[in-house]
């Protein structure tokens, strides 16, 4: 989105304490453990490999990268991307990651690493001055994949991938017609996979719709979200566990703590919405399923927690962690925000 929302973050991060500040909460059992990285940047991209590696993108241009559980982090940011903002990265291992840098026209950048960060290729770099690509995500193998930006002539733009990031096109897709929609660069989950085949895609502007595909990306179905739409508002991550299980989530940027019908949940692979019936603690940019029925949704004032698929939620854990992102893989999360905040869920 041409609005970047890591600004806004900045600014209200001079008015918080960046400190884990103990909350009473519904859900007791759970809670972050910070985790130094030993930087200020901003993080909004995130990919949790296993329990012991975890890669974090900046807005600094910098990616970090862990391989013992957070013990210990790595600066292996590409070379002269100290201007960029990272905003999803994409990891296969310790060694293979992708990220996506945002911005208008060539600062929308994806970078590929087969060695751990030790070297990176530049893959793509958007030659449209109209185009703002937002999130990346792949289908299980790694190589094939879909990157997102901002409509373009009033339809959302689609690049793939069938070689694992080595090369990227346009793809020539049906649905996906979107004037006066935008996607928000916030947390790398605007744009999931899920399965062999499908995928969603959200956003906000004039409307807070879901879009689906179920074959690979060539044709697209919308859905309403029931998260209000806005300039600053609507759908700001999504997460599928399975192609047919999905959470949406969002609100307003510049009205944190405001809860009220910011979370949505589909049983039918995204065709259809229902609002879920309590209201999350605030604005939330991610979502992640922990296992099974359980998911956690992360925004600046706290994060949530849900035992039924989306349907109801609970505040857990500390407060004001200014947490942007989260993903969790084998019941292991990692979170991510402002400050150079890591957390890992504990239990």
């Amino acid at each position: 989105m041409r609005i970047v929302v890591g600004a806004v973050a900045a600014a209200a991060l001079t008015l918080t304490t960046l400190s884990f500040t103990p909350a009473a909460q519904a859900g007791a059992a759970y809670d972050w453990t910070p985790v130094d990285v030993d930087t200020e940047q901003g993080f909004r991209a995130l990919d949790a490999v296993d329990a012991t590696t975890a890669w974090v993108g900046g807005d600094g241009g910098g990616i970090f990268r862990t391989t013992d559980a957070g013990a210990s982090w790595q600066d292996v940011s590409p070379p002269g991307s100290e201007e960029l903002l990272f905003r999803d990265v994409e990891a296969r291992s310790a060694e293979e990651a992708v990220v996506l840098s945002i911005g208008e026209g060539e600062a929308s950048r994806i970078y590929k690493t087969d060695d751990g960060g030790a070297t990176w290729t530049e893959t793509f770099r958007s030659t449209e001055p109209a185009a703002f690509y937002n999130c990346v995500d792949f289908w299980p193998g790694g190589e094939r994949g879909i990157a997102m930006s901002d409509p373009v002539d009033g339809e959302w733009r689609i690049i793939a991938t069938d070689d694992g990031g080595d090369s990227w096109h346009v793809a020539d897709t049906r649905g996906l017609e979107a004037p006066g929609e935008v996607a928000f660069s916030a947390s790398g989950s605007c744009l999931v996979t899920s399965g062999a085949r499908s995928a969603w895609l959200g956003g906000g502007g004039t409307a807070a719709n879901v879009y689906a595909t179920h074959d690979g990306g060539r044709t697209w179905s919308s859905a309403d979200s029931t998260i209000a739409p806005g300039e600053a508002g609507g759908v700001f991550g999504l997460g599928f566990r399975n192609p047919v299980q999905g959470i949406a989530v969002g609100g307003d940027f510049g009205l944190e703590d405001d809860g009220v019908d910011r979370a949505a949940y589909s049983a039918d692979g995204g065709h259809t919405w229902t609002n879920s019936t309590s209201d999350l603690g605030g604005f939330r940019e991610a979502v992640a399923w922990v296992r099974g029925r359980t998911a956690i949704a992360v925004g600046p004032n706290g994060s949530d927690i849900t035992h039924d698929n989306g349907r109801t939620w609970a505040p857990f854990g500390a407060a004001q962690t200014r947490f942007h992102v989260i993903d969790c893989v084998h019941g292991s999360c990692w979170a991510a925000g402002a400050g150079g905040r890591v957390g890992a869920l504990s239990r």
